[in-house]
């Protein structure tokens, strides 16, 4: 019987080859969401050979300076962060991309980034249903009360003045 080596990051459980190859074979940018035990990072790549390139990024900490009260990683904060992370998007000249979950699963905050990131402008191939619903975008169903309309015009005045 023969060894078989299996590689590290699919042992890890970190990367899915067969899905990252479809991606990589498409040449298109691609979105990843990350979402820790605080926060939300959404990142836009471009994938290379030397390795994949960040475009955009944008971290839910930003929101801390636009008024932001609560949770940075609850589903409000993860639509934001993606609205941030398309708005740089855009300035930079990016029209599109796709989301990349990896080995991650689709989860309401996910798909909250990434109506986040349609919102801001970006061609994103989705299914609408998937999207959590608008009371649960607003933060209507929080203890803690933040105005999203107000975030969204700060993120919109920040990114025209640079």
């Amino acid at each position: 019987m023969a060894y078989s080596q299996i590689l590290r990051r699919s042992r890890d459980e970190k990367t899915n080859y067969k899905k990252r190859r479809n991606l990589l074979m498409g040449r298109r940018d691609f979105i990843t969401v990350q979402i820790s035990n605080e926060n939300t990072l959404v990142q836009i790549h471009k994938p290379e050979l030397a390795g994949d390139k960040v475009l955009s990024s944008a971290h839910s900490r930003s929101l801390l300076s636009k008024d932001w009260k609560g949770s940075r990683k609850s589903v409000p904060a993860a639509y934001l962060t993606g609205y941030l992370a398309g708005k740089k998007a855009l300035a930079q000249g990016i029209k599109g991309a796709v989301l990349y979950s990896g080995t991650r699963r689709y989860t309401q905050r996910m798909a909250a980034a990434l109506k986040g990131i349609i919102d801001a402008g970006l061609e994103v191939p989705v299914d609408a249903e998937t999207f959590p619903s608008e009371e649960r975008l607003s933060g209507k169903h929080l203890k803690v009360a933040n105005d999203i309309d107000k975030v969204k015009s700060a993120i919109d005045s920040e990114i025209k003045s640079k």
